[in-house]
């Protein structure tokens, strides 16, 4: 049995995009390939995209992900554990978002009454969830479970007022950092400021402030599109901005 590009796609539900990328990583290449340049998949690529679908799903890497299929000193069983652990964190995570849900849901039918600071508490129990969702997997791999686990336990832990506090000066780094952008120097004194109150925004959120995760935070502002977005919506070029600014920063 031969599968076209367009068969597989139809079977598997994965783009043509994404399996020409699986091919150019050697992470899935094609039974063979036509002299046309057309590629085919047999039996033996199914099963094996059965299998990166799997772990895609259990948020593995695409390296780990390759690790696991191709390298035999790779330690599947150490992977398996940290990411059920992960997992079981997430699932703890997600029942308490659950309740919090439900306790709103019922609060606006008018069958129980909650206090603002369940609104509140709910609202921080999104917020997480949402984070793990776009940058969880990123985070958690660069900087380590317990930390960004402790992490959220400090934002669980926040006050409306220092929630507000925090806002406040997310909005202020963010209209400095334009500011600085317009005038082009990311080592001149608007780049400085906007870095410092990005720097005590930070602290509103992490554990402890250091110099390496500012500069870990940078390298992200421009290495992963989900974060640079987040700054190239305020210009073009801003994320790369930002990031020279930072380092130079924390120097």
């Amino acid at each position: 049995m031969e599968l076209t590009v367009h068969e597989l796609t139809t079977l598997s539900g994965v783009s043509a995009r994404t399996l020409r990328y699986y091919d150019e990583i050697d992470l899935l290449k094609p039974a063979r390939v036509a002299p046309s340049g057309y590629r085919f998949y047999g039996q033996g690529e199914v099963d094996l995209l059965q299998q990166i679908l799997l772990y895609r799903e259990l948020d593995f890497s695409l390296a780990q992900i390759r690790s696991i299929l191709y390298e035999r000193q790779f330690d599947r069983e150490a992977a398996f554990t940290d990411h059920l652990r992960s997992l079981r964190k997430r699932r703890a995570h997600l029942d308490r978002l659950i309740e919090s849900v439900a306790r709103s849901l019922s609060t606006l039918r008018g069958e129980t009454e909650m206090d603002n600071r369940e609104r509140f508490d709910a609202f921080k129990d999104q917020m997480i969830e949402e984070n793990e969702q776009r940058f969880g997997a990123e985070i958690r791999s660069r900087y380590g479970d317990e930390i960004v686990d402790t992490a959220n336990a400090k934002l669980r832990d926040t006050t409306e007022e220092e929630y507000q506090d925090t806002e406040g000066l997310a909005k202020a780094y963010q209209e400095a950092l334009v500011a600085a952008f317009c005038h082009g120097d990311p080592a001149g004194p608007l780049a400085w400021r906007a870095c410092d109150l990005h720097r005590r925004w930070l602290t509103g959120y992490w554990p402890a402030y250091t110099k390496e995760y500012h500069r870990g935070l940078a390298e992200l502002y421009v290495g992963d599109e989900r974060f640079k977005a987040n700054y190239e919506q305020l210009g073009h070029g801003c994320a790369e901005f930002f990031h020279d600014a930072i380092m130079i920063y924390c120097r």
